[in-house]
């Protein structure tokens, strides 16, 4: 046997020796190649996770945004509404005064002055719950002139409060002063309508337009009913009085109670006086029956060629042997043309002295360039019992 043969030969073992195996080793990887696959997962594992975030957030803001635009509107549509309740309440307020004011004569300065003074108190109401409203930033201009226009009302209310005795009850240059002071007052009702047109209904609109809020109603709000309300000889007719030293004609221009109103003769002449179904009689006693309210009932007529205008009419009763209060009742009569006859209601509110010799005077006022005044006037012997 040669020398290769014997190294060629496999090498064998026997069963109870271990069979040697030849183990080849294993290439080596190029470094970094098994991370690679990793890394490019999570980076875009990442670059989702960002986006979905993104995403996320972009839907919260327009879902936080959608919601505060809809409290937004809820709050402008809440205080338009409540801005709506107060507006109708002060011209509720308005409305009561000037009836109050245009039935005077049917009432006494005591009773009207409580009335007026139940109104201020309501408008001093109204007044705090504006105060009180949530207001939102785009309405601040509403309701600055909001507050203005109602403090503005509250404040005439308790003015004309304090003149409205003087201006029923005394005469001359005292009830003047406090007729001009309402008449004044009145002024600054037509003021807070203006202001509250101008002002707090257009701010309201435009609030609500630059919020896209539609389908509101923007109520309006007036106060004073007519701009004759603010000339005192319009007030002074309204309360049965005339001034005795002339004033405002509601144009501006000044009137005086001295002159002509025209060439031509001047002058009234009374008819005659009665109390419920009694027609007075001078120089015969005149029984009646007091009843609350029951006007005494006076007819004149203008007799001159011209027409006349804010003619006063008196009643007075008083005790025949003097003493004792004397009541008197007065009203204006505006206007009066040439030869119209003219019947005045003047409500008697508080009861005379009962089953005691009264004397009840009714006079018809001198009018401008009027000479003739005897038939203006005429007294009655006059007793009351009760009813």
């Amino acid at each position: 046997m040669s020398f290769f043969d014997e190294d060629d030969e496999p090498t064998r073992t026997s069963s109870r020796t271990r069979t040697q195996t030849r183990v080849r080793p294993r290439s080596a990887r190029p470094a970094g190649s098994g991370a690679a696959p990793d890394a490019q997962a999570l980076l875009v594992r990442r670059i989702v996770a960002v986006v979905a975030g993104a995403v996320l957030l972009f839907l919260l803001f327009f879902v936080v945004r959608a919601c505060n635009n809809g409290r937004h509107d809820n709050a402008l549509k809440d205080y338009n509404r409540q801005v709506s309740n107060i507006a109708t309440a002060s011209t509720q307020t308005g409305e009561s005064l000037f009836k109050a004011l245009d039935a005077s004569g049917n009432a006494s300065a005591n009773d009207l002055y409580q009335q007026i003074i139940a109104m201020k108190s309501s408008a001093d109401g109204t007044l705090k719950q504006a105060q009180d409203l949530n207001v939102p930033s785009d309405m601040t201009d509403a309701q600055q002139s909001l507050l203005i226009a109602l403090e503005l009302r509250r404040d005439g209310l308790e003015a004309i409060a304090e003149k409205i005795q003087p201006a029923m009850g005394d005469e001359g240059e005292v009830a003047d002063k406090a007729i001009e002071a309402i008449a004044g007052q009145n002024r600054s009702f037509d003021a807070s309508d203006v202001l509250y047109k101008a002002r707090v209904e257009r701010f309201i609109d435009e609030a609500l337009k630059g919020s896209g809020v539609g389908g509101q109603t923007i109520t309006a709000s007036r106060f004073m009913p007519e701009i004759s309300w603010v000339a005192p000889t319009f007030v002074a007719s309204k309360l049965g009085k005339s001034l005795s030293t002339g004033g405002e004609d509601g144009n501006g221009n000044t009137t005086s109670n001295d002159e002509p109103t025209g060439p031509g003769l001047h002058g009234s002449g009374l008819n005659g006086t009665s109390y419920g179904n009694v027609n007075l009689q001078p120089g015969t006693p005149n029984r009646m029956v007091y009843a609350a309210g029951q006007p005494f009932t006076v007819s004149f007529t203008n007799q001159g060629e011209n027409e006349e205008f804010n003619v006063k009419v008196t009643v007075k009763i008083a005790r025949t042997s003097g003493g004792g209060g004397t009541i008197t009742l007065q009203k204006t009569v505006p206007k009066i043309s040439p030869g119209e006859k003219v019947t005045v209601s003047l409500p008697l509110n508080k009861e005379p002295a009962a089953d005691t010799a009264l004397t009840v005077s009714t006079n018809v006022a001198k009018v401008p360039g009027e000479e003739k005044t005897d038939n203006n006037k005429a007294s009655y012997p006059a007793i009351f019992s009760q009813g």
